[in-house]
C-alpha cells in the first residue's frame, strides 16, 4: 500500500476527520479523541520504527533463546529507546484475525511503549471497534498515512492532539483545551529563560536539565530543546516533566521515546501531592499550571509537607487559598532550582493575574508573595 504523505496540519487534520466519520454511528463523539490518538501513536512509532525493522526481528531470532536480556541489545538494534518484536505492521493485520494479530502487534513492543496503551485502556478500544466491525477498516485508514517525524513534525502531531482534545475534551480531560499553552507564549517564555545563557550553549560538554511539573503534551519542554539545538549547539539535554491525566502523559511518552529520550523521566502523577522527581533539581523550569484550580485533593499532603518540614519542604512560605493552587507551583517552580554551585537555576511561569494581588496582609498568597521578594527571586514579570 502506498503511503499518502501528511506534510501539514490541514492535512493531517483531514485525515483525522475521515477517521472520525468512521465512528460517527457506532460511537459517540465523546470517544473519538479516545479511539483516534492511541491509533496516530501507534502509527508514528511504526513510522519511526520502519527503518530498522528488519535488523530487529533478525536480532531478535538470533538471541530470543540466548537468555540475555532482550532490553539491554534490542534497543541498539532499533536506534531508539524502543523496538518492537511482532511479525505484524498495522497493513498485514489481515481482514480474518485482525483483533488478535492486533493484540500481538501491540504487545509484542516494549514496556515502556506498551505503558503508552495501557494508559488509553486500548485493549478495550481494539475490542470495541472489533464488535463493530470498524478495526480492519479504521486500521487500515492508518495504515496509509506516513506520520514518520520527518514528514509530520512534532508541532504538527501536537496541533493534532490538541485540536482532538479540544473537538472532542470529555473523553479526554472535560477541561483540556483550558489549559493548553498558546504557541507564541511558550515560544516568548522559554526564550526568555535560556536567552542569558546562550554563550553557555557555545561550549563543548555542557549538560543542561529542563523541567516542567505540569507538563501536558511538552510544549515547553520540545521548544526549549529546539530553541538550543538552533543555535547550533552541541549541549546535552536532560528533559524531566510531570502530567497528571494518564492519557496526556502517554502522548507525552511517546513523544520523548522518539527523540530518543529515557521514559522514565516523565512522571504520572499529582506534583502537589507526590514530587516523583524530589531528589532532584534543575537548570530550568517552566510550567503553565491550571488557573484557578482547586487543590483540596491534595490538601492533606501539602498541608503535611508544610506543617513537617517547613522551610526545608517546598511549601515553606506559606498557603494560599485551596480555591487557587498556582502559588503552589510557583514555590514548587522555585525549589527545583538548581543550586549556585552546579550552575544555578532559572524558571519561568505563566500565571493570572490572580497571584499578584489575592489574599490581604498576612494571609498566605501575601506571605509567598514577601517571601518570593526577599529572596530576590522575582526577576520579571
Amino acid at each position: 500500500m502506498e503511503n499518502a504523505p501528511a506534510t501539514d496540519s490541514n492535512a493531517l487534520s483531514g485525515f483525522i476527520w475521515k477517521a472520525a466519520n468512521e465512528l460517527w454511528g457506532d460511537f459517540k463523539h465523546t470517544d473519538f479523541a479516545r479511539i483516534i490518538i492511541p491509533l496516530l501513536l501507534l502509527r508514528r512509532l511504526e513510522c519511526v520504527l520502519e527503518p530498522t525493522r528488519a535488523l530487529v526481528l533478525e536480532q531478535y531470532e538470533k538471541e530470543k533463546d540466548s537468555g540475555i536480556d532482550l532490553n539491554l541489545i534490542l534497543p541498539f538494534s532499533s536506534g531508539l529507546p524502543f523496538y518492537n518484536i511482532s511479525q505484524y505492521t498495522l497493513e498485514s493485520l489481515g481482514t480474518t484475525k485482525t483483533h488478535a494479530n492486533l493484540e500481538n502487534y501491540v504487545s509484542k513492543f516494549s514496556a515502556n511503549v506498551r505503558v503508552v496503551f495501557d494508559e488509553f485502556g486500548f485493549s478495550n478500544t481494539m475490542l470495541e471497534l472489533q464488535k463493530a466491525g470498524l478495526l480492519y477498516r479504521i486500521t487500515q485508514q492508518f495504515a496509509s498515512i506516513d506520520l514518520h517525524p520527518d514528514v509530520v513534525s512534532d508541532r504538527t502531531m501536537s496541533n493534532a492532539y490538541e485540536d482532538l482534545i479540544r473537538q472532542f475534551a470529555s473523553s479526554i480531560n472535560e477541561k483540556a483545551g483550558e489549559f493548553m499553552t498558546p504557541k507564541d507564549v511558550v515560544r516568548l517564555s522559554t526564550k526568555l529563560i535560556l536567552a542569558p545563557d546562550e554563550e553557555i550553549f557555545a561550549e563543548k560538554g555542557v549538560i543542561r536539565s529542563i523541567y516542567d511539573p505540569t507538563c501536558g503534551l511538552l510544549g515547553f519542554i520540545t521548544d526549549a530543546i529546539d530553541q538550543i539545538t538552533q543555535l547550533g549547539s552541541t549541549a546535552k539535554i536532560v528533559p524531566y516533566g510531570q502530567e497528571l491525566d494518564p492519557k496526556t502523559h502517554a502522548m507525552a511518552l511517546t513523544a520523548m521515546l522518539i527523540r530518543g529520550y529515557p521514559s522514565e523521566n516523565i512522571a504520572q502523577g499529582s506534583t502537589l501531592s507526590i514530587d516523583h522527581h524530589a531528589d532532584k533539581r534543575f537548570h530550568y523550569g517552566l510550567a503553565n499550571p491550571p488557573f484557578g484550580i482547586k487543590w483540596e485533593k491534595d490538601k492533606a499532603a501539602v498541608v503535611k509537607e508544610h506543617n513537617d518540614h517547613g522551610d526545608a519542604g517546598r511549601f515553606g512560605p506559606g498557603l494560599p487559598r485551596v480555591s487557587d493552587g498556582s502559588m503552589l507551583f510557583l514555590m514548587h517552580l522555585v525549589s527545583k532550582m538548581e543550586r549556585l554551585e552546579n550552575g544555578g537555576g532559572r524558571i519561568g511561569i505563566v500565571l493570572s493575574g490572580s497571584p499578584l494581588f489575592t489574599g490581604d496582609a498576612g494571609s498566605g498568597e501575601s506571605e509567598i508573595r514577601r517571601w518570593l521578594l526577599e529572596q530576590d527571586l522575582v526577576e520579571a514579570i
